[in-house]
């Protein structure tokens, strides 16, 4: 998922492990810049991961936050929270009132994203019993009073769910961010992403600051890694490479790639078109309650 996506900072909630792991992590993803608050025995942890080491700052933390001043390239610097609510619903009040708190530590225009373990309104739970009224006057009291919008969610809009397949089935939108009207205006083409399943319960959620509506482009050879284990691409290269008009080294690695880009599309098909049919299928499935779905 980072590889794909290229995230230039990494939110994680509800880690399970000490400080060391996500260090560990770190390096393996190739970020510069960390910070963790170590989980507490089997429960919690929170980490923020950036790409480059000098586009963060910590502003302040705890074991549910980690609160963050960003200043990312080509962009107006401003406040990242990365938030953890409270999963014990008798407890949620602590996590209201840490949001209170958080609104006055900064005056930058702010961002909070997380699993806020809570719904605006009974829209954002399907399958189960209707969630309790209090916690959603609550929890939308608390972002009233801290004067946060919440952002639109682009895809699936449960973002949590047990019970898959079951007849006691729950799906709760339980991740989202929540902005101030100053970051909105500095950021008023950004979207929220649900990027669909994932090993956990939860699904992962992307800010695409940069969000641009799709351009045409002009199609370039891409050799596929798997045409290699095929006899038939290496016979393809040899028989192209040795044409008698390919004289010189461009010339015959252009004949090879539009002879392989055409037997590419003939033989194996095309993997891009394939996935998106796999991420459609996925997709549909993953509003449904049949057993085929399921």
């Amino acid at each position: 998922m980072v590889c794909q996506k290229q995230p230039k900072v990494l939110f994680l909630c509800e880690t399970l492990c000490k400080k060391d792991k996500v260090e560990w992590l770190r390096v393996i993803l190739g970020f510069e810049g960390c910070f963790a608050v170590d989980c507490l025995g089997h429960s919690g942890g929170v980490a923020m991961l950036w790409r480059n080491r000098e586009d963060a700052s910590l502003i302040s933390y705890g074991h549910s936050h980690v609160d963050m001043e960003l200043q990312l390239s080509d962009h107006p610097k401003f406040r990242l929270t990365g938030f953890y609510g409270e999963p014990n619903r008798s407890l949620r009040e602590e996590s209201w009132r840490r949001l209170r708190q958080l609104t006055s530590s900064s005056s930058l225009p702010w961002c909070l994203m997380g699993d806020l373990n809570n719904v605006l309104s009974n829209r954002d739970k399907r399958g189960g019993r209707p969630y309790p009224s209090g916690l959603i006057c609550g929890f939308q009291e608390a972002i009233s009073d801290c004067n946060l919008i919440d952002m639109d969610l682009i895809g699936y809009q449960f973002t949590w769910e047990r019970g898959r397949g079951t007849e006691n089935w729950v799906e709760v939108r339980l991740d989202r961010a929540l902005v101030s009207p100053s970051w909105l205006s500095l950021f008023s083409t950004a979207k929220l992403h649900n990027i669909g399943p994932s090993a956990s319960d939860h699904a992962p959620l992307w800010l695409n600051l940069d969000f641009r509506k799709r351009t045409e482009y002009t199609y370039r050879f891409r050799f596929e890694n798997a045409w290699a284990r095929d006899p038939l691409c290496r016979q393809i290269v040899k028989d192209r490479w040795g044409v008698p008009h390919s004289n010189t080294l461009l010339q015959k690695i252009r004949c090879c790639s539009t002879s392989l880009a055409e037997w590419g599309r003939d033989i194996t098909g095309t993997f891009k078109t394939r996935i998106a049919r796999c991420k459609a299928t996925l997709k549909w499935t993953q509003g449904q309650r049949d057993i085929y779905s399921v």
